[in-house]
């Protein structure tokens, strides 16, 4: 079985059905009157995670059987990827969009951790490589996204302090 290519394509699919969510969800919040904050780094993070998923194809023969016990943390992983989209519902995108005077989100995965959608988002990073038995690309891809969620926090959570009131 090409398990690669499975894997690869239930993730790129995923992928690509919670952009068109963020989406839709972007459109209906700007018609609401939401401002989007921080554009400019947003193109990074598309380059960061088609990258990461090339990454992992280019390098990994097609043959390899992958090591189930990362790929059942990585199915784990979605479960908190779904918690997340659900809590936020109608405001969940992959866009900082923020609409005055909506309340935040305090309750589901929020309770727990401040940013739950990066948390979720850093670890699939980490290990869906290390399934396919890549560690470099594991750590490459998870420097470089460090780096862009330390910059996407600063600018979500000066956003956020302005409708904290």
């Amino acid at each position: 079985m090409m398990w690669l290519w499975l894997v690869l394509g239930l993730v790129a699919g995923q992928r690509l059905w919670e952009l068109w969510l963020a989406d839709r969800n972007t459109r209906r919040l700007v018609a609401e009157g939401a401002v989007e904050v921080g554009a400019g780094h947003y193109p990074l993070f598309i380059l960061l995670h088609a990258s990461w998923l090339a990454a992992i194809a280019i390098v990994t023969p097609w043959t390899l059987v992958p090591n189930l016990w990362w790929l059942g943390l990585y199915a784990v992983l979605q479960l908190g990827r779904l918690w997340v989209i659900a809590t936020l519902g109608r405001f969940w995108t992959t866009r900082i969009i923020t609409l005055e005077g909506a309340p935040l989100v305090r309750r589901g995965p929020y309770r727990f951790v401040r940013h739950p959608n990066y948390v979720v988002a850093s670890l699939e990073i980490a290990v869906l490589p290390l399934a396919f038995g890549q560690v470099w690309i594991a750590l490459v891809w998870s420097l470089a996204n460090a780096l862009l969620v330390g910059w996407r926090i600063r600018i979500e959570d000066h956003a956020l302090s302005q409708r904290r009131g």
